[in-house]
């Protein structure tokens, strides 16, 4: 007699494809989905690369993400938004996100790099039409940004939804790269008179500067002070 099926979890990586395996530093390269999750998560800004009449565009944008699901935000006049629209099954892009971490100054010039983190995505894009998917992408969006902001807001009226537009990305075929560590400097050049090491780099926001028509009695939300 079988056994009662047991459920199964999602695979906790990405599938290498020709596309995602790089051809130089392979060893930094990964494919985990926690790691690929944390460093989109920690961002907001994408650069999105399509080809336009034969030419690649590449536009940076604001994105959120959904479990698998990346949604992209744009203008209904926006190229990708209407090639998207216009295209079946969609339009082919590519997508990434990078963090710089630290400055890695070494001895030679040669050996100068920097430390980072950064994601590739190739997909298709498809236009967000259903109604209720594009408020729920608008919203994953403003609190893409800043957590909790969406519900701290008016939402977006007909006329104002009929002038956004918001692309839809699956992650499939996904793959991250890090660079970590100090300086790689060569054995005989370690003597040399040249300071050599790694300058941190951290993003920080500064304390938020009020509208001067802010509605009198409007308080500094914990959200943003949380940021």
């Amino acid at each position: 007699m079988q056994g009662t099926p047991q459920p199964t979890s999602p695979p906790a990586a990405y599938t290498p494809t020709d596309r995602t395996v790089p051809t130089r530093s392979a060893q930094r390269a990964s494919y985990d989905k926690e790691l690929v999750h944390a460093i989109l998560d920690e961002g907001y800004v994408c650069h999105l690369g399509f080809v336009r009449d034969g030419a690649p565009v590449v536009l940076p944008t604001l994105y959120g993400r959904v479990g698998e699901r990346l949604y992209v935000h744009g203008s209904t006049g926006s190229r990708p938004l209407r090639m998207a629209g216009q295209a079946d099954p969609g339009l082919p892009v590519c997508l990434t996100v990078t963090h710089v971490d630290g400055l890695v100054l070494a001895r030679s010039a040669f050996h100068h790099s920097i430390n980072y983190r950064s994601v590739v995505v190739h997909g298709i894009a498809h236009q967000v039409t259903d109604p209720q998917e594009k408020r729920t992408a608008l919203d994953v969006l403003v609190d893409h940004v800043v957590p909790g902001r969406a519900a701290d807001s008016r939402p977006a009226n007909a006329k104002e939804l009929a002038a956004t537009a918001v692309l839809r990305i699956d992650l499939a075929e996904v793959s991250a790269k890090l660079r970590t560590g100090g300086v790689n400097d060569e054995p005989e050049d370690l003597s040399l008179p040249h300071w050599a090491g790694v300058v941190p780099v951290d993003r920080a926001y500064g304390a938020p500067l009020a509208d001067a028509d802010l509605a009198p009695g409007t308080q500094l939300p914990d959200y943003l002070r949380a940021l």
